[in-house]
């Protein structure tokens, strides 16, 4: 089965994103965006994507029992919701009617299959690949990891889908890139730290605590009767000066 989707503009850059943190604004020159299968949402960079227009094809919102990776929680409904359909279906976006460079950028997240290779297609556009075999799963790094690409689509495996996209008037250098995967596993690896030290204190804690609740050992020579330790040399000391006067006598 071939399922091509084909989205017109007049000019489209496509780009791989991997990693910013600082917010960037881009409303006052986002042409057209559409949040897949979702609401309305403006996002932390300035783009309003308006509500899915479209009723081919199935929305859903399978993906907001997921906490989304690389993308700030405010905006993970980005990701959470698409649209996707086991047909044909095409957002047909009208030509910017301004000369210039357009950038367009389609958001992806797996956020129903555990593996690789169960949801793959190309990338088309204007009825030619840019991208073979895409597999977001393998190409975003898991489930739930939010994933930058521009493209249109077609696949063999299962049906394809999009979460989000939008058209924006300039380069691909101003779009802000997505978070990178490490910085979420930092922030776990530095919790696992911190609960190991907070186990650690409530072992020693506990340790000095039970020492504490001990009762105190008696010591057992506290109460020994040392008297008798002093009779030998009382003995050698008696014997001492008879010796001592029979040697004088010599």
């Amino acid at each position: 089965m071939k399922i091509i989707g084909i989205i017109q503009l007049l000019s489209i850059t496509f780009v791989h994103f991997a990693l910013t943190l600082a917010n960037v604004f881009l409303g006052d020159n986002i042409y057209y965006a559409v949040n897949c299968g979702g609401l309305a949402h403006t996002d932390l960079n300035g783009v309003h994507y308006q509500a899915d227009p479209l009723r081919v094809g199935i929305a859903s919102d399978f993906g907001s029992r997921l906490t989304i990776m690389r993308v700030d929680p405010r905006d993970a409904i980005l990701y959470q919701t698409e649209r996707y359909h086991t047909e044909d279906f095409t957002y047909t976006v009208p030509l910017p009617k301004d000369d210039g460079e357009y950038t367009l950028v389609l958001k992806f997240c797996e956020v129903y299959f555990q593996s690789s290779q169960q949801k793959v297609f190309d990338v088309i556009f204007n009825d030619e690949i840019v991208i073979a075999d895409l597999d977001i799963f393998k190409e975003a790094g898991g489930i739930g990891v939010a994933y930058d690409r521009l493209l249109t689509f077609r696949g063999p495996l299962d049906n394809p889908k999009i979460n989000a996209f939008y058209i924006y008037r300039g380069p691909k250098t101003d779009i802000p890139f997505l978070r990178d995967i490490l910085f979420d596993e930092e922030i776990e690896e530095e919790e696992e730290e911190d609960r190991f030290d907070e186990e650690a204190n409530v072992k020693l804690r506990t340790e000095i605590n039970r020492f504490e609740d001990e009762p105190v050992v008696e010591d057992p020579y506290a109460e020994q009767d040392t008297s008798h330790m002093f009779i030998p040399f009382l003995i050698a000391f008696a014997c001492f000066f008879p010796v001592l006067f029979c040697l004088c006598k010599l």
